[in-house]
Parts: structure tokens; C-alpha cells; sequence
């Protein structure tokens, strides 16, 4: 008699009854998008909102530092926020980098340039600011509009890393005119200025080497200019850059409340 074939029987453990492996794969594929693509979803609204919120945020900021503004400042006030998500920031509380352009700012009705960069900014705006720096660009003739050095006559002219002014000295009881040139230096409060080159006017149309004023006013130490006079409290200037017809300063500030009243307010020298 020959033997019969024996008969291999499926491992339930294996493969369910009813079930092939090609058919458990699909499945698997189904369980997995459907978890994936709210996934993608949600994080695609999460940016789409960060985006609006920060959209409206800046706006908001712009809006409330130009009504902050003092009467004699004019200008629209660009806001960008820094930082990942805008959203995040705001429910810890704070922003960590917010720059602010106002590149067609007028300050009693002189054209000027000005920028800054604050870090630490509170979403509450009734709380101080971490720290500030600001830019200031300004022309020569902005600049005879709104500044001036005491006992200076004429314009302050701006040349390569030095300016010129013109004043009056008595010698021998008569009132005669001088010109000087001076190296500005950024000192907290005030701007120093270094006198490098003077010269006495002597009504004839030329030009008298003036040593003794010139060795008199190093022998002094530099000129001091308040600067904080035209400045908010608590805002000190860090840096002068002086091109021919152009000055860039640069300011600093920290610890203060961005409000009405600080826009405001002028510091003075001690």
C-alpha cells in the first residue's frame, strides 16, 4: 500500500483565518495616514495662525508706537518680529527680538532716518524693555535744524570723520571769527569733541594759523556737547560715524517702558 501525502495546515498564530499577509499591509498603510495626515494638518494651521497672529501683532505695535509718538515726530514705524513663533512668544510672555524702521521719520518737520532693535520686549507693554539699540541717519542740513554747539556761528559742516563749526573769539577787545575742526567721540549723555584743525579769520580773506587757540583748547581736554537733551531719559549715545554730509549715531537704552511718557520725556546732562 502506498502512503498518502501528509497535509501541511496553516499556523493560525501565523495568519488569522480568513486573512492573507497582502491583506494585513493595506490595512497597516490606512491606520498610518489617517494618523499622519491630521498630523500634516494641524501643523499647517499652527503656521498658517503663527503667520496671522504675527501679521496682526506687528501691526498692532506699529500702530501703537506712532499715536505714542510726540507731537513734533511724524512717520509711518515698520514692526517686524523675530523669533520662531510668534504665538509661543507671546503666551511666555515676552518677545525675544523685535526691530523697528522708520525710514522716513520727521522730527519737527526735518527729515531723519531711524531704526532699532529691542530684545526682551514684554507683550505687556506696561513692562520695561530688556535692552535697545538704535540708529539714527541724518544729513548735514538735518542736522543745523535740530542741533546746535554752544558758542557755534554758521552751520556745523560733516566731512570724513570730522566736523566743522565756526565760532568767535575777542582778541585784543575785537570780536574775530574762527573755524575748527573736531573729531566727535559717542561718551554716555554727551558727545565729545576733539578739536584737530583751527584757523583765524582775519577779515582780509585769508587764513591765520591759530596755535594758541588750538594749543588752548587741547590743553582743556575735548569740547563736551549735551546730547541728552535731545534724547529720551535714559538713552545714551554709544557711537558717531561722520561721513562727508552724513552722521550716524548710534543709541542705546535698557530697562525702560515704551510709552507715551518716555517718548516724551529728555534726559540732561550732569
Amino acid at each position: 500500500m502506498s502512503e498518502q501525502p501528509t497535509e501541511t495546515l496553516p499556523d493560525p498564530a501565523a495568519t488569522p483565518a480568513g486573512t492573507s499577509p497582502r491583506a494585513r499591509r493595506p490595512r497597516w498603510t490606512r491606520v498610518l495616514l489617517w494618523t499622519l495626515i491630521p498630523l500634516a494638518l494641524l501643523a499647517v494651521l499652527l503656521v498658517v495662525a503663527d503667520v496671522a497672529v504675527r501679521a496682526y501683532a506687528e501691526q498692532r505695535v506699529s500702530s501703537e508706537i506712532e499715536e505714542k509718538l510726540p507731537s513734533n515726530i511724524a512717520g509711518d514705524v515698520q514692526v517686524h518680529i523675530g523669533g520662531v513663533s510668534v504665538i509661543q512668544q507671546y503666551l511666555s510672555g515676552s518677545f525675544e527680538r523685535v526691530e523697528l524702521d522708520a525710514p522716513k521719520l520727521t522730527v519737527d518737520g526735518t527729515p531723519i532716518s531711524a531704526s532699532v532693535v529691542a530684545t526682551g520686549v514684554p507683550a505687556d507693554f506696561s513692562r520695561p524693555i530688556a535692552d535697545a539699540t538704535g540708529t539714527l541717519s541724518i544729513s548735514q542740513a538735518s542736522l543745523n535744524k535740530l542741533v546746535t554747539i554752544p558758542g557755534a556761528t554758521g552751520d556745523i559742516t560733516l566731512g570724513d570723520g570730522v566736523i566743522g563749526y565756526r565760532g568767535s573769539i575777542d582778541l585784543l577787545g575785537l570780536p574775530v571769527g574762527y573755524s575748527v575742526t573736531a573729531t566727535p567721540t559717542a561718551h554716555g549723555d554727551t558727545v565729545l569733541l576733539q578739536p584737530g584743525t583751527a584757523s583765524l579769520d582775519t577779515g582780509s580773506g585769508s587764513n591765520v594759523n591759530l596755535t594758541r587757540l588750538l594749543q588752548a583748547l587741547t590743553d582743556r581736554g575735548p569740547f563736551p556737547v549735551c546730547a541728552a537733551q535731545y534724547l529720551p531719559k535714559g538713552v545714551n549715545v554709544s557711537d558717531i560715524a561722520v561721513t562727508t554730509g552724513h552722521a550716524t549715531v548710534t543709541l542705546t537704552a535698557s530697562g525702560f517702558v515704551l510709552d507715551e511718557a518716555f517718548l516724551r520725556s529728555k534726559g540732561s546732562c550732569s
